[in-house]
Order: C-alpha cells, then sequence, then structure tokens
C-alpha cells in the first residue's frame, strides 16, 4: 500500500490524475451545457423576456454598438437597423406606458469646445464622433442628418476659401432601459418581422453646434496666413467672459467684415448669425439655449435583438475599416474634383468664352451623375455585406470600378489642371490691354456694321475633348451594375492641347504685341472674342467691316493695320 501511494507521488502519475480529473469536469459541464441550452431552445419565444436574456448571456456576450445620433430621432425603445443604419419609426417591442415606467435617467453634464482649420469628411466626422461603418452608410447616402450633423454637408465651395470651424457641445443627462424593460416583452411579433437587428436601450442627451466661419481669398493673400488670423479671431471670441464685452482692434474690425458665418446645430437660436458679430451674440447666449427641454440624442447604444429572440435579424459582418477608409479617400478626392470646378467655373473668362464653358458644363454634368451612381451602387451592397447576403468583395469590387475608371483622382486633377492652364492663358491674354471687351461672335458681327472692328480672335478654343467623351460613355455604360464583370484601366491622355504647344503660345504673344501697337491708333473698335479656325492655331487678328469678316492674320501685314 505504501508503495502504491508513493507510485502515485510521481510527476507522472499525477499529471495522469490531473488530466482524468479534468476529462471528467469536462464531460458534466458538456452535459449541463447541453442540458441548459435545452432548456433554454424549450422556452415559448413569444414570452422571451429575463430568462432568455440571462441564459443566452452565457453563451455570447452582447454585441453593444454605439452610435452618433446625428439629428435622428433616436429614444429608448425604438428599433434600429444596423444593416443600413436606419431607423424603424412606429413599431417597438413595448407599449408607450411601460416604456416610461422603470426608464433610469441621471444627469450626465459635460461642455466641450474645440476648434478646426480642416474641412475633410474625416474632421468633421470626427468632432462629431462618427464610427468608421456609420461613415460608409453616410457617403452610401444611406443615412439623412439633421441638425448639428448638417455641418458634414457644409464643404467649402472653392479652393481660394479659409474656413475655422467653432464646435461647441453639451450633455445633460443620459437615459437607460432597466432589466424589466427587456424582460417583458409586449409586442414580440417583430422579432419575426426581421426588419430591426437592435433596440436602443440608452441615450445621451446633449446639444452641439458648429459655427463655421468663411472667407474668400483675393489672388494676392496667402491662404495660411488668413486661416492663422481668423483662428486667432475666433479663439479670442470664446475667450471672453460671458457679461464682458468682446473689444476688437481696428484690424481686427476690418478682417471681420470679410468673414461670413453658417450655422449649424441642434438649438434654435431663433435667427442664424450670418457675421461674425452675430455669431459673437449667439456664442454667448448658448449656455442659456441649452437646457433639459432642449436636449435632443447625442450618442444612442444599441442592443442586438438576436440575443432577446434568435429569429430577429442581426449584424452578419461589418464593414472592414479599411474598406470604409478607401471609400472616405474616394468621396474626398470628388469633393475637391468640384470644389476646383467651382473656382473655375467663377472665373470671369470661364464665362465669357462658350468653349470652355461648354466643357466645364459637360465635366461637371458627367461627375455629377458619377457620384450619385457611386454612392447609390455603396447604398445597395452595404445592407447585403452586413445582412450576410454579400461578402465584403462586393464593397472591394465597387471601388475597384472606381480606381479604374476616368474619374479617379489623377485623371480628375490633369484635366482640371489643363483647365486652369488655358484660362490662365487666356487670362495674361486678355488682362494686357485695358478696356478692351470680350464679346461673343455674334456680337462682333453686329458691331462691324456701324465701323471697323479690330478682333484679336482665339482659334483655338473649340476642339474635341477625349477625355470628356471618355466620362460621359463611362456614365453611359454604368459599370456599377454589373460590379463583378472584369475591369481595365481607362486613361486618357491629355497631350496635344493647344496651350502645350510652345510655338502656339509664342505666336499668340507676337499677335498681342501687334494688337497692343493696333491699339495706340484706334481707341476704340477693339474686341476679343472666340472663333475657331484650325488652320490658324491660337490666335489672329481679324478685321470686321460693314457686318462681315473682310480679313484674317491681319498681323502679317502692319501697313494695312495703321491705313
Amino acid at each position: 500500500m505504501a508503495s502504491l501511494l508513493m507510485s502515485l507521488k510521481q510527476p507522472i502519475c499525477i499529471s495522469m490524475c490531473v488530466y482524468l480529473w479534468l476529462a471528467v469536469l469536462a464531460v458534466v459541464n458538456t452535459e449541463e451545457i447541453s442540458k441548459a441550452r435545452d432548456e433554454t431552445d424549450s422556452v415559448n419565444e413569444e414570452t422571451s423576456g429575463l430568462h432568455i436574456l440571462t441564459s443566452r448571456r452565457v453563451k455570447k456576450s452582447p454585441e453593444i454598438l454605439q452610435v452618433a445620433a446625428l439629428g435622428r430621432p433616436l429614444y429608448p425603445g425604438m428599433l434600429y437597423d444596423a444593416r443600413s443604419d436606419s431607423f424603424i419609426p412606429g413599431v417597438t417591442l413595448w407599449d408607450n406606458k411601460l416604456l416610461t415606467e422603470d426608464l433610469n435617467s441621471h444627469p450626465q453634464t459635460r461642455t466641450d469646445l474645440k476648434f478646426s482649420s480642416s474641412d475633410s469628411f474625416s474632421s468633421k466626422s470626427n468632432l462629431l464622433d462618427i464610427s468608421s461603418s456609420l461613415k460608409a452608410s453616410f457617403l452610401g447616402g444611406l443615412v439623412e442628418v439633421g441638425g448639428s450633423a448638417r455641418y458634414l454637408r457644409d464643404t467649402k465651395s472653392s479652393t481660394r476659401q479659409s474656413r475655422v470651424t467653432m464646435h461647441y457641445s453639451a450633455t445633460t443627462r443620459f437615459d437607460q432601459l432597466t432589466m424589466s424593460h427587456l424582460g417583458t416583452i409586449t409586442y414580440p411579433q417583430v422579432f419575426e418581422q426581421k426588419t430591426a437587428t437592435h433596440v436602443v436601450t440608452g441615450v445621451l442627451y446633449g446639444a452641439q453646434a458648429f459655427m463655421v466661419f468663411d472667407r474668400m481669398l483675393s489672388e494676392q493673400e496667402n491662404s495660411e496666413h488668413i486661416e492663422t488670423e481668423m483662428s486667432l479671431m475666433v479663439k479670442k471670441m470664446t475667450s471672453v467672459n460671458v457679461d464682458a464685452a468682446f473689444k476688437m482692434t481696428d484690424s481686427e474690425k476690418k478682417s471681420a467684415e470679410k468673414i461670413s458665418c453658417t450655422y449649424h446645430g441642434d438649438i434654435n437660436p431663433g435667427q442664424s448669425p450670418t457675421t461674425f458679430e452675430e455669431a459673437i451674440k449667439l456664442y454667448k447666449d448658448l449656455p442659456n439655449l441649452l437646457n433639459q427641454q432642449n436636449a435632443v440624442p447625442v450618442k444612442v447604444w444599441l442592443y442586438p435583438l438576436h440575443l432577446l429572440n434568435s429569429a430577429a435579424a442581426r449584424v452578419k459582418r461589418e464593414i472592414s475599416a479599411v474598406a470604409a477608409f478607401t471609400l472616405e479617400g474616394i468621396m474626398e478626392d470628388l469633393a475637391e474634383a468640384e470644389r476646383t470646378f467651382n473656382e473655375l467655373s467663377g472665373n470671369r473668362l470661364a464665362n465669357k468664352f462658350r468653349d470652355i464653358r461648354e466643357r466645364l458644363t459637360s465635366f461637371y454634368q458627367s461627375m455629377r451623375v458619377y457620384k450619385s451612381m457611386l454612392q447609390s451602387a455603396v447604398g445597395r451592397v452595404l445592407p447585403a455585406i452586413r445582412g450576410g447576403q454579400k461578402e465584403e468583395k462586393s464593397l472591394e469590387d465597387i471601388l475597384k470600378i472606381h480606381r479604374n475608371s476616368p474619374f479617379r483622382s489623377d485623371q480628375l486633377k490633369l484635366w482640371l489642371n489643363d483647365a486652369k492652364q488655358e484660362i490662365s492663358v487666356l487670362t495674361a491674354q486678355v488682362n494686357s490691354l485695358e478696356g478692351v471687351n470680350i464679346e461673343e461672335p455674334e456680337n462682333v458681327y453686329s458691331s462691324s456694321s456701324s465701323g471697323k472692328v479690330f478682333c484679336l480672335t482665339f482659334t483655338s478654343l473649340k476642339y474635341d475633348d477625349p477625355y470628356l467623351s471618355a466620362l460621359q460613355e463611362f456614365v453611359k455604360m454604368n459599370r456599377f451594375d454589373a460590379p463583378e464583370e472584369e475591369q481595365h484601366l481607362v486613361s486618357v491622355a491629355s497631350d496635344g492641347k493647344w496651350f502645350h504647344n510652345s510655338v502656339t503660345i509664342a505666336n499668340m504673344m507676337y499677335n498681342l504685341k501687334v494688337f497692343s501697337f493696333l491699339k495706340v491708333f484706334y481707341f476704340t473698335g477693339l474686341v476679343f472674342s472666340a472663333m475657331s479656325d484650325p488652320s490658324i492655331p491660337g490666335s489672329s487678328i481679324y478685321l470686321f467691316e460693314q457686318g462681315g469678316l473682310k480679313q484674317k492674320k491681319l498681323e502679317d501685314d502692319y501697313r494695312y493695320i495703321i491705313s
């Protein structure tokens, strides 16, 4: 017996005993878990309540989501579909009386003030504390925002625009459902409808306000210098005591006159500020305007319905942060292209010369349609991916279509830079002669009926643009209808445009000198215009008389010009 005990004390025997003991425990535990599962599954789903919630918690921890409200009416007990990031109005698990009873509420006061000089979507979404998944839904057109979240759609209209944003946020209280709510489901049939994946169980109330200060820059002003100046003024505005008067120097007053203000907030100020001085007054009133009655949902907590009832719909997979980030970058590129377009289309010359105006219009129309198509394609696949009907590859296919399209960033920038260069060349020509107007061709003809008209005519503004044709063709085909098909890179070279030709530019400079010389002899009857003539690249001096074109290329005959 002693020898047996001694042998049991050996390390090998001890290990074997421990192994056998764990094996027995595993068998017993498996039987108990199986028994618990059978008991749970046998419970009538119509009486889903606290018992089911508790026993399911043992098997799987709740996947509670935190979501920014973004001006949406998300209140305790409201159903939410996280597949499409939409709320379900008019449908609930409980009656109104039960929802209001035993609602746990406690104060949660906090005030925060931030500033931003960035206009990027990333910066804006960070201020609003938006998750990458909710970002994707917003960019896919699935989320309609309100209140302060309208700030997301407020973007610069031009690259010659400086912007500083003040973000004021405050919270007041936190409301949440109790276990008695989760244990007493009034309308269990909601689970079978599969229209929602989550229920709002907690709401943080408060309000946010954005004051967006903008200033347009002249060609001579430095954007960084102006932005720094604006930022200092805005921060100075918020550092002054509420009861104290805000005093500005003469220089600051002059700068303030050039600053406009746009307000986006959850609080109705009565009259939104449009000037810097009006913004000062509103900022002082913000703490008084925010009270319990004016508080709105700022952030909500969502509890998965499938943890209450296995029949409920659920989110089976999430959009990866990489895919969401890529989508965000694409939309930023399109927004930047639109800002550059706005700057070009606002140029005086772009509106004076019909051919340039038509090209810009064609570009914008194609880009606007494409952006809508891209957004719709993303909006279609996001709910399907989250619901498990599609893999994330379906979103990656859409992003790949964009990367191979003529709407990708490098192609957009190339065409817009060409448009800038073309307008810049024409601007240099026109601005060199004061008092000489730009006229449409038909006006030049009509003006010559009463006397001579000398016209420095730009002859190369009308040309076929293969890039614009590629944009129109791509939009027409709508490759997003079949994203799984093999995609090929679409590239369009910008070579061959008249303003890239050094000989053409040199000839135009020569013609401008001749036209300037002509201006010495004729104080009136000189105009700029554009008339296509491929045989004379760049420009030429035309003579109009008696309502018709009398001669081209007057730059070759000085004697005729001064006779």
